[in-house]
């Protein structure tokens, strides 16, 4: 694969499982950073409820047509944000471009994304074993963007209690799955501190993804 004409980098596809694959150093994410910036001034962070009545440990933002959301009423989309009364921002362009550049690179090409949820983990934050299935339409990718510290993403497959398969991401590492893969359970484990601690210490993930 010949170096993004963009980055400069010479990303490289791995495939993790059938129609998952991960962009080893696909994207220069400094650009990315301050748009992130930009975006929660206007629909800042927050850490939602889950049905039951718990709060996820990941902060979580929304930038496009509708935005991911959850309370005791249950996980879906919505197309105002209930923090601010206001539509979500519009996904920057940088954003959207590379989502589609990413997708094609992993092989799923047209991808329009409508949404991307921007999740910021501190130390100690992790994601639960899931699925994403609030989508109208599964035809489409989810693409997976890692900015910041290290994590590790863990994919089981068809199944919850499929065989796990640890996945070591770093900084402008991107995961692309769909297909047959589509609804795949995934996980993200508990963010650990690191020698190359940025500041503020966050991991952030874009999560891109076509809601209809």
């Amino acid at each position: 694969m010949g170096a993004d004409l963009l980055t400069g980098f010479a990303p490289v596809a791995i495939a993790v499982a059938p129609d998952v694959v991960l962009l080893r150093q696909f994207v220069d994410t400094q650009p990315l950073r301050a748009a992130i910036g930009d975006v929660v001034v206007l629909a800042p962070f927050r850490h939602l409820t889950t049905p039951n009545r718990g709060t996820m440990s990941v902060a979580i933002s929304n930038v496009g047509e509708q935005g991911w959301h959850s309370d005791i009423k249950g996980y879906r989309y919505v197309g105002v944000d209930p923090m601010t009364g206001r539509t979500w921002p519009t996904m920057p362009a940088n954003f959207s471009d590379l989502a589609q550049r990413a997708a094609a690179a992993a092989g799923f090409l047209d991808f329009n994304p409508n949404c991307c949820l921007i999740n910021r983990y501190a130390i100690g934050a992790k994601m639960g074993t899931h699925r994403d299935q609030d989508e109208a339409n599964f035809s489409h990718p989810i693409v997976s963007v890692s900015i910041g510290l290290p994590a590790v993403f863990v994919w089981h497959g068809a199944v919850r209690t499929g065989t796990s398969i640890p996945v070591p991401v770093e900084d402008g590492d991107i995961l692309v799955w769909g297909r047959s893969a589509r609804l795949g359970y995934h996980a993200v484990r508990a963010l650990k501190a690191d020698s190359r601690m940025s500041v503020p210490p966050f991991r952030y993930n874009l999560t891109f993804r076509r809601t209809n």
